[in-house]
């Protein structure tokens, strides 16, 4: 089967107001971080309603500075998914800690909450949860376990003994948006990492954030400010305080990192923030067509609303019923030849050479492969028409009813 039609998987939504914004920081004379950042961080901070927001160049980045701040490093474990991209797992890596993957649910793309506990060490500092497809992890779940073992956890410095039991980082990569029982992806977490990147819902090309909830004992402000030093090679200035007229003089307080969002970037982020509403209206619109479309074929799709749950609706994850992974792969090529891109989310860390190289086998997370070998991606983009959405699920029905 050939056809002209191209249905590209995940394109960038960018509108007029996206370029006029961004031009106009360009004839600002202010590229890099500045007015628009902060500007960014305060209203993404009131969108996600927390108190305080930064800004940086990744949700890896964010992920990363965080395990820092929290004096994460060797000796100590962190826990997450092996159902997930390497950004959730590298982080912990990249700190000299041990990461610990745990398997999925049994059929279910959200980490295993009762085997969370049983991977639970003196050893354990923090757990990475991952919200999956834009559908938020089962918070309630996930703390009930973390205080059932709350006596194992061993905090070793002034941060971590804020806390007692094990530090929840929420990896939001895909849920920026998304609500669970009524909370604000972002108010979840101890701590939230959110990506920006240019295949996200909300896209500043590059670029994501890191937030936190109000905790007693915990400095907003000098969180903010460590976040800051660590983000920009341990300057005691930004580069904004510096320009000030005669303001020359900082000091580097520590040899550390550069990963800071530039206004060019937080410009984008500025304008797709203001449009995210219609953005997540129009994902949702496309998800129950899908749904609507799919219902009588033999899928079994992620569920991103319920009750309990509002999806961002960042991805569509569908397992065909039966399928092995060669026919998945089939699948994903047949059409392909129709001009339609799909994905897989994810190949399992323990099936990449990194993973394999530390000692992790698929074989040990049955659950996940069981997942991953008969999942396939559809195009959720909000560029999608609908004229397209149905040739998408007739070009599906016509290779699922052979």
């Amino acid at each position: 089967m050939s056809n002209t039609r191209k249905i590209t998987f995940s394109p960038p939504d960018i509108t007029q107001e996206e370029i006029d914004e961004v031009v106009d920081t360009l004839r600002s004379g202010w590229i890099t971080t500045g007015p628009k950042t902060k500007l960014f961080e305060k209203q993404l901070a009131e969108y996600c309603h927390t108190s305080t927001v930064c800004c940086l160049s990744s949700a890896t980045a964010a992920l990363e500075l965080c395990l820092i701040l929290l004096g994460i490093g060797p000796g100590d474990e962190v826990i997450t998914s092996a159902y997930t991209y390497t950004a959730s797992c590298s982080p912990i890596i990249h700190v000299g800690a041990t990461p610990v993957l745990v398997d999925v649910a049994p059929d279910s793309f959200h980490i295993d909450y009762e085997k969370i506990g049983k991977a639970i060490t003196s050893r354990t500092k923090a757990v990475i949860p991952v919200d999956i497809g834009g559908v938020m992890c089962d918070y309630d779940a996930l703390y009930q376990v973390l205080e059932e073992h709350k006596a194992l956890y061993s905090p070793n410095n002034e941060i971590q003994s804020l806390f007692d039991r094990v530090i929840v980082i929420s990896d939001a990569a895909h849920s920026i948006g998304a609500t669970y029982k009524g909370k604000m992806s972002g108010q979840l977490g101890d701590f939230t990492a959110f990506s920006f990147h240019a295949v996200k819902n909300l896209t500043t090309a590059e670029g994501g954030a890191l937030t936190w909830r109000d905790r007693e004992g915990l400095d907003n402000d000098k969180l903010y400010h460590q976040v800051q030093l660590l983000s920009l090679h341990g300057q005691s200035k930004d580069a904004l305080s510096k320009t000030q007229f005669g303001a020359w003089e900082y000091d580097i307080v520590g040899p550390y990192y550069k990963c800071n969002m530039t206004d060019i970037m937080a410009a984008l982020g500025l304008v797709q923030l203001k449009r995210y509403p219609e953005i997540l209206k129009r994902r949702r619109q496309i998800i129950e067509m899908y749904n609507e479309g799919l219902k009588d074929l033999p899928v079994t799709s992620l569920v991103h609303y319920t009750d309990t749950l509002e999806s961002s609706g960042h991805l569509y994850l569908m397992r065909i019923n039966g399928y092995k992974e060669q026919q998945r792969n089939d699948f994903i090529k047949n059409m392909a030849e129709t001009g339609i891109a799909t994905n897989v989310h994810y190949k399992p860390l323990p099936m990449h050479s990194a993973y394999k190289t530390l000692g992790f086998k698929i074989e040990d997370f049955p659950n996940t492969y069981k997942q991953f070998e008969n999942e396939v991606t559809l195009p959720l983009n909000t560029c999608l028409k609908d004229e397209e959405i149905r040739y998408l699920l007739q070009t599906i029905r016509s290779f699922l009813t052979r």
